[in-house]
């Protein structure tokens, strides 16, 4: 999951290599952590969070297929 959200964020953001993925497991949930560079923030959330929703969306469907809970939280 890691990665699927890491290569779509560095697919939407200018500053490709200021992209970090945490990822931090507890039991059966999975937290992905994005920070991204301030300017590029607009971008990953987008307008009324669409594009945030959309990666979580992603994330979620991915994952399912794994019976875990994974939770996208853009820093």
């Amino acid at each position: 999951m890691k990665e699927l959200v890491e290569v779509v964020a560095k697919a939407l953001v200018e500053h490709p290599d200021e992209v970090v993925v945490t990822e931090k497991t507890e039991g059966r949930n999975i937290v992905i952590e994005l920070h991204v560079a301030a300017s590029d923030m607009g971008k990953v959330i987008g307008k009324q969070g669409r594009i945030a929703k959309a990666i979580r969306t992603v994330v979620k469907a991915a994952s399912s297929k794994d019976n875990t809970r994974v939770d996208v939280e853009i820093v």
